[in-house]
């Protein structure tokens, strides 16, 4: 059995089930028990001819082989089919409602942690404990139970009868069990440690498969197969030695438990032997005890088999709940209010921000206004500070109280929900969805028609493309959109945010592989459709925010100018030279270090 405090409700919760299990299992303990007795019948009846039947000597007949064994054989092979199929029933039911319900907390809990933790934790680690680690947990829910109370019932039972026979034989049948004990007691610790290893091995595996497949297209461009093939048979190898250390550990303690099981057989068969000699015990007698101890074997079997599930299912357990108790750290605060009717004004005030895990300010003091209904274009070198304007905006990350204003609204005074509720957004790693184009679309709302999914991709100029396809928007793109080129790929992510018809669209970045002509198009539709509606749109190219109403130099973290971009060229000389730099390079057709 497993325990830990987020399996323990599942007793409490399937206990109704789990009785039920637990009741055939004592009739099915009880029943089976019976069969010792009448082995002694058959063999007292053919070895003397009499038999002991409701405490008389008879003469053992075809009557008396009918109705006393082969009847009540029939009952206890009924009972025992029936009562097996009910805890199997209930026990592997209520582990696997276990491992799902398990399953929907988890992902529930990936969806509302926050953007910092999938930095630092791997998919495939993380798919590693959706797989592997619960099908540990659901197989030791399932089989711990079990085990548990099969070895408590069926060992106490036959133990009581064998302790009933001769009290001796018995006594010296359990030295080697508490042996048994006693060793798998000082193993159990070694198997739980050895299989945290070997998890966290697995998940190593699984993080460089995903990334390899994910990848597979960058490691054929630069013939890297064999490299890959090389690192991936390391980390398999020792996958390898990790599974190989442990199963020694799991053998060694299957062979010691055969060891001292097979040692009391001969304890049975030796002293037991010398009683038959003796005249306190008859062959049927023998038989019976020898059966009986049969009974035993399997529990004793089962406390080995608990004490190496037991080991697993706990470090699976212990990295499931590392997840289930990673702290959400953007999350609403007690007594926020809903933000109605988004207008789209947005303003900074003396807003500083440093990453969870940076040593430096990503952003600096910085303080500008976005009036409801404008469109503005953030620019800026690479890494100066574009994305984390608008990941605060979103609430990526939370913002410290009195620098983040929404409608008026200090960002923290109202649900992340309702702020995300307002706004679209288009990222800079364009992520479309394993499913058809038209779902991809509009995946944004939820209530949709193939006119406003058609409209939303003419805006966006990607509606030729998609009918270019055989199957049109009914067409299912490869894993993360691999299918389609890289600029098919953004204006299929800028339709899905336009049509949610939001009071803010966000384009981090959103028309970088398009060419000049289709990002034109783009964004004359852009500026024709969203009217009132606030626009923020971040590009590297000057010429693709300098028709908005207002821009946003940003450099180093620092806003450095904000106003149109007539009045930033005349006013800012940073921008001026980026401006002057891009447009040689244009006319030049090379690269500008911007």
């Amino acid at each position: 059995m497993i325990f830990g405090k987020h399996i323990n409700k599942y007793y409490l919760k399937h206990a109704p089930i789990l009785i039920v299990g637990i009741l055939a299992l004592i009739f099915v303990d009880y029943f089976q028990l019976i069969l010792p007795e009448l082995y002694r019948i058959v063999v007292n009846g053919m070895n003397g001819g009499l038999v002991e039947v409701g405490g008389k000597l008879v003469p053992f007949t075809m009557d008396v082989l009918l109705n006393e064994v082969c009847r009540r054989a029939i009952v206890v092979i009924l009972v025992m089919v029936v009562g097996r199929f009910l805890w199997r029933v209930s026990f592997y039911g209520a582990a696997i409602r276990v491992e799902t319900d398990l399953r929907n907390r988890m992902f529930d809990h990936c969806k509302n942690l926050s953007q910092d933790y999938f930095q630092v934790n791997k998919v495939g680690n993380l798919m590693s404990l959706f797989t592997n680690d619960l099908d540990t947990i659901q197989e030791c829910f399932g089989d711990g139970i079990l085990m548990f109370c099969d070895a408590l019932f069926l060992g106490l039972l036959a133990f009581f009868k064998m302790w009933n026979m001769d009290r001796r034989l018995t006594g010296l049948s359990i030295i080697p069990m508490v042996i048994l004990f006693l060793f798998g007691t000082v193993m159990f610790k070694a198997m739980k440690a050895k299989w945290e290893v070997r998890q966290e091995a697995f998940s190593r595996l699984s993080d460089f498969s995903q990334e390899n497949f994910s990848g597979i297209a960058v490691i054929k461009a630069f013939v890297k197969e064999y490299l890959e093939l090389r690192e991936f048979e390391k980390l398999n190898r020792e996958n390898e030695d990790i599974n190989v250390a442990y199963t020694r550990i799991a053998t060694l303690l299957d062979c010691l438990t055969f060891l001292l099981v097979e040692s009391v057989i001969c304890v049975i068969l030796g002293y037991g032997g010398y009683l038959v000699y003796c005249g306190r015990f008859d062959a049927g007698q023998l038989v019976e005890y020898i059966v009986y101890f049969d009974s035993i074997i399997w529990p004793v079997m089962a406390v080995s088999m608990l004490i190496e599930k037991t080991s697993r299912g706990k470090a699976s357990l212990n990295r499931v709940s590392e997840l289930l108790d990673a702290e959400v750290t953007v999350k609403d605060r007690e007594n926020v209010t809903r933000l109605h009717d988004m207008k789209g004004e947005i303003e900074f005030r003396r807003l500083t921000f440093r990453y969870p895990d940076g040593e430096t300010d990503a952003l600096k003091d910085v303080s500008f206004t976005i009036h409801a209904g404008e469109s503005v274009g953030v620019v800026g070198r690479t890494g100066s500070g574009k994305t984390i304007l608008v990941d605060l905006i979103l609430r990526a990350y939370n913002v410290p109280d009195g620098m983040l204003f929404i409608d008026g609204h200090d960002v923290n005074t109202v649900s992340i929900r309702s702020v995300r509720e307002g706004c679209s957004y288009v990222p800079q790693d364009n992520f479309l969805f394993s499913d058809t184009i038209e779902n991809n679309i509009s995946f944004a709302v939820d209530e949709v028609c193939d006119a406003l999914v058609e409209r939303a991709a003419r805006l966006s100029d990607v509606h030729d493309d998609i009918m270019d396809f055989t199957a049109g928007y009914r067409t299912v793109l490869g894993e993360r959109g691999v299918t389609v080129s890289g600029g098919q790929k953004q204006r299929i992510s800028i339709a899905r945010a336009l049509i949610k018809e939001s009071a803010v669209l966000i384009l981090d970045d959103s028309v970088s592989a398009v060419d000049m002509k289709t990002e034109k198009i783009i964004l004359k539709n852009l500026l024709e459709n969203r009217r009132g509606r606030t626009t923020i749109l971040i590009a590297h190219r000057i010429s693709t925010v300098e028709h908005m109403d207002k821009i946003i130099f940003i450099d180093e973290g620092c806003v450095r100018a904000v106003g149109s971009h007539e009045t930033l060229y005349e006013t800012c000389a940073d921008y001026r030279r980026m401006v002057d730099l891009q447009r040689m390079e244009e006319e030049e057709g090379g690269e500008a270090d911007v």
